[in-house]
């Protein structure tokens, strides 16, 4: 379900299958317009980026948009669909960034390296007025993913988005009665300034204000329209939360509901029931919720880990980091249920993979074929990876190894390029350090899923049965957090913190894969990727 929010003239609110109302402080606020219908489009399809004016909190700025919409729209695909999705750059805000790409976050891209739509790792950005075709196949894999821009921070000004690959024998279909677009919950940061001047500020950036569904309130600000979750009493509901953040990450909480997890980043897992979620930047979860209370309204939550040291009345008050969950009969009113009290705790370590998937490799710390131990530090306000910050290189990284950059060395940004061979099961350990400020870390590996063989907050390695995902926490002191993954899908493939201001001040780095197996990748490059290059860049000895 999406909140989208467009200014012609004067302010008008659409909501996707939603009717939005609020009474605060006894005073009845303005009604907001009829439902609009779902914005959702096709696996084959046109995305236009924009520059538009929207007020998704009530203060008007000018965002960076997919669809002209806040979230962009929701992509919606069956399993084994092939996608086809021409990304079309209209771009001419001068006060944000007007090149682009786009990610599609959690998708393998096997043997489609190039279509990835990371800036400098798998192509160049997309120029203003031009068009770059991405097409791709997500053979067999199901759930719930994103999209969002990969240039800069740019997706921090607005260009994320829902994707979603149904599964029509999904093996958890018999536990929920409602699974469609109109259950798609989004939590995202929002802010009032661009990112070309939030890029300038010195340590923390701190967001205005949460949005679910895209609508939200800032503190100080005008009691604007929150998202309405609807429901029906007595039918069980398929939540897809997908964490849309550029920096906090959110604890997600129901009131006077539980919660019973049934996916991971796209991976079905053995049902486990909370009453809280946290939800990094990056990460998606599944959740049954059963419809089961009194008919009324209740508050939807996502606290801010940015605002954990307020009071329950700081942070939530008018309706601040808040949507409503609606029964179906309830009056078109703010929520006064109150929070908790919270006695099911998410605990990653008890999250298990549906399919029953070991770790590959030899069981035990240390045993698999290649094992790196990736350290996080900052230096002069630069974050590091094994006391290297990460730039953009001015060559893509697949360009480079396309043009026959023969050894890791070769490859730029030097020091942030990890050569692996193919077929080999590696082992990554990324232990807490306090060096690198601003965590929980959400870090994620582009091209694969991984098993998480040791998470944060629990220090005994699961072999056998581990939750599998693609955004991971890298936890807090006196965590190791260890995940494991085999070299199967040729490629540069980045892998970064989710926090978008992070990975702009060099969390990152490349998992160089499979160089021998590029020629498969070569085989599908379109002429139209080595023209999204300058001149001096396409011409490199590479031929498609």
């Amino acid at each position: 379900m999406f909140l989208h929010i467009v200014l012609a003239g004067s302010l008008l609110a659409s909501s996707h299958a939603v009717s939005v109302t609020s009474r605060s402080n006894s005073e009845l606020l303005q009604r907001s317009p009829p439902s609009a219908p779902p914005s959702v489009i096709p696996p084959v399809t046109e995305l236009t980026i924009v520059n538009r004016v929207i007020a998704p909190d009530g203060f008007k700025r000018s965002a960076t948009l997919a669809g002209g919409i806040f979230p962009g729209p929701l992509i919606k695909a069956q399993k084994n669909d092939n996608f086809s999705i021409n990304v079309m750059n209209q771009l001419q805000d001068k006060d944000m960034p007007l090149s682009t790409s786009v990610h599609w976050h959690g998708i393998k891209q096997q043997k489609t390296n190039w279509a990835d739509g990371t800036s400098f790792i798998s192509q160049c950005p997309i120029p203003p007025n031009r068009s770059f075709l991405h097409q791709f196949s997500a053979a067999n894999q199901t759930g719930t993913y994103w999209y969002h821009s990969h240039f800069s921070t740019q997706y921090c000004d607005g260009l994320r988005g829902p994707l979603v690959i149904y599964d029509p024998e999904d093996p958890h279909k018999d536990l929920y009665d409602v699974d469609d677009e109109n259950t798609v919950i989004t939590i995202s940061d929002w802010y009032h300034d661009p990112t070309t001047v939030l890029n300038k500020i010195a340590g923390p950036v701190t967001n205005n204000s949460t949005l679910i569904n895209g609508l939200g309130r800032y503190p100080g600000g005008p009691m604007s329209p929150l998202s309405v979750i609807n429901v029906e009493q007595g039918k069980r509901y398929r939540f897809r939360v997908l964490g849309l953040s550029c920096d906090p990450s959110y604890n997600f909480t129901i009131d006077g509901h539980t919660m019973t997890i049934i996916e991971a980043d796209g991976v079905e897992t053995v049902p486990e029931t909370v009453d809280s979620l946290p939800v990094l930047a990056g990460q998606r979860y599944s959740v049954i919720v059963h419809a089961n209370q009194p008919v009324t309204n209740y508050w939807v939550r996502a606290l801010s880990n940015l605002l954990v040291n307020q009071t329950s009345a700081q942070t939530f008050s008018g309706g601040l980091n808040q949507a409503i969950l609606r029964y179906k009969g309830a009056p078109e009113e703010d929520p006064t249920s109150s929070p908790g009290p919270y006695v099911l705790p998410f605990n990653e370590a008890k999250l298990a993979s549906l399919m029953d998937i070991p770790a590959p490799g030899v069981p035990g710390i240390g045993k698999a074929d290649i094992s790196l131990n990736l350290i996080a530090g900052n230096v002069n306000g630069l974050f590091t990876i094994n006391n290297v910050s990460y730039h953009s290189p001015p060559t893509p990284i697949l360009l480079q190894m396309l043009s026959g950059a023969q050894h890791p060395s070769d490859l730029l940004p030097i020091g942030s390029v990890y050569e692996l061979p193919p077929n080999k099961v590696v082992e990554v350990s990324i232990p807490y350090t306090a060096a690198a400020l601003g965590g929980p870390h959400p870090m994620h590996l582009h091209g694969h899923n991984f098993a998480v063989v040791r998470v944060a907050g629990n220090n005994t390695p699961n072999f056998v049965n581990p939750i599998w995902r693609d955004t991971v926490s890298m936890g807090s002191a006196g965590d190791n957090v260890t995940f494991r993954f085999v070299t199967d899908n040729a490629g540069p493939w980045f892998f970064h913190c989710h926090i978008d201001f992070h990975l702009n001040n060099g969390f990152a780095a490349i998992m160089a894969e499979a160089r021998n197996q590029l020629p498969i990748i070569s085989e599908s490059i379109p002429d139209t990727w080595a023209a999204l290059c300058p001149t001096q860049i396409s011409n490199h000895t590479w031929v498609p």
